[in-house]
């Protein structure tokens, strides 16, 4: 099949070109979409002479846009400006996505666009949305290389068959869940609590972190509860109690846990961080959202600890975690009761073309952390710039750093170091 693509040259038609569906199926998320859905999408390819402006940051993107060849400079909301060369990794990902530009590109060289209509994002989206409809019908496709591995293949069978050993919400955790949906008291809630000696300290240390940075000193679970409300002090409980999920007896695999378990409190801090600065975002649940963004991995670590046969190498489990995040953070999820609010985070943590609709949504929030947080990492390499995702177009006025982050989670460092500190 062929996709019939206009050529423009300064708005000028000089030609009608035909581009195959091998020639983009590199290019994402289209090569994840249907090819029937693809070629009913309207698009063109555009041709901009050198110091051409591209888009505008802020203007209404009605175009999805990818630069097939020659240079362009990105000038985000920063001091600096970056570029993309055709044919490097970043060139597979979309230069803009979402509602808005996310910055002024200009063209560095005689450049090639390819234009895709925006519905692209919507499609995307609505796909990604059906593959979580039905938790029972979520399906965990490995690729062949990794299926061929006996760990891999007999942990997938064990999910496609709901045999995975998935524990229970921490008995604190369930308490207070029951307890709020009974219209409890203040008095109930702070028992609850103190039931449990360690978390209740560790609640009380986070009360007094500079993440709330209270008026004055909490020294008790009654001030915990008077200070930040019963939601809010359950909220906290559950984050808290949720470390208790996180534990093998194999030694190298507890420690893979428990780095999973410092990254989750990272991109949990970011969330919260975030949400406060927009405000329309309820921070507690933020909290919340992204400790459980890779929940899913759990799972994965777990049946590692537990296999009767040659235990896998941490390599082996890295390789397969995009593949088993959402379907199994998804599952777990469900099975642990949270609710629908916080169902889809881990399934759409690292989606990061995904559109939640017209204004910043918790997911946004979990999505923008995830991809702050791998600043510094070898795997920035790979990912997009954080101003060419839908989530990013929703901020106001988002400044990014010199290093192209978001210059608010960069200034909540030592906020962000303190909760966790506390928590790891």
């Amino acid at each position: 099949r062929y996709f019939i693509i206009q050529a423009w040259l300064l708005q000028e038609v000089i030609s009608c070109t035909f581009l195959s569906y091998g020639q983009i199926q590199h290019l994402v998320p289209l090569r994840q979409l249907d090819i029937q859905a693809i070629s009913g999408l309207a698009h063109k390819t555009l041709t901009y002479a050198e110091q051409s402006v591209i888009f505008i940051y802020e203007q209404s993107a009605d175009y999805v846009y990818y630069l097939l060849s020659g240079i362009i400079t990105i000038l985000p909301n920063a001091e600096k400006s970056y570029q993309i060369a055709a044919g490097s990794t970043r060139a597979h990902l979309p230069i803009n996505s979402g509602q808005h530009f996310g910055a002024t590109v200009v063209a560095s060289t005689e450049v090639k666009i390819l234009v895709v209509d925006v519905d692209l994002t919507q499609l995307w989206t609505a796909k990604s949305k059906s593959e979580i409809s039905f938790v029972e019908l979520m399906d965990l496709t490995l690729p062949e290389t990794l299926d061929n591995q006996p760990f891999l293949h007999s942990f997938s069978k064990a999910y496609r068959e709901n045999k995975l050993n998935i524990s229970p919400l921490p008995n604190i955790a369930l308490h207070l869940k029951e307890a709020l949906t009974h219209d409890v008291g203040a008095q109930d809630v702070i028992d609850i609590i103190q039931s449990d000696p360690g978390i209740a300290n560790t609640l009380i240390r986070l009360a007094n972190s500079p993440l709330y940075a209270p008026s004055m000193k909490i020294t008790s679970c009654q001030d915990v509860v008077t200070c930040l409300g019963l939601s809010t002090s359950a909220n906290l409980v559950t984050c808290i109690s949720l470390k208790q999920l996180f534990v093998c007896h194999d030694r190298q695999l507890m420690a893979a846990m428990q780095n999973l378990w410092r990254r989750s409190l990272y991109v949990s801090s970011l969330s919260f961080v975030l949400a406060e600065e927009v405000s329309s975002i309820n921070s507690d649940e933020a909290l919340l959202a992204g400790l459980i963004s890779d929940i899913g991995l759990i799972p994965l670590l777990r049946f590692a600890d537990q296999y009767p046969d040659e235990q896998p190498e941490i390599e082996q489990l890295e390789s397969a975690v995009p593949f088993v995040r959402a379907p199994v953070g998804t599952l777990m999820l469900n099975s642990l009761g949270f609710s629908d609010n916080l169902m889809s985070i881990s399934h759409h943590s690292e989606d990061w073309h995904y559109e939640s609709g017209g204004r910043l949504s918790l997911i946004d929030i979990v999505i923008l952390a995830k991809l702050h947080s791998y600043f510094g990492s070898q795997k920035t390499h790979h990912l997009p710039f954080i101003n060419t995702i839908p989530a990013y177009a929703k901020l106001k006025n988002a400044k990014l750093t010199p290093d192209f982050s978001l210059n608010v989670l960069r200034q909540a460092n030592q906020r962000i170091k303190a909760a966790i500190t506390i928590l790891a």
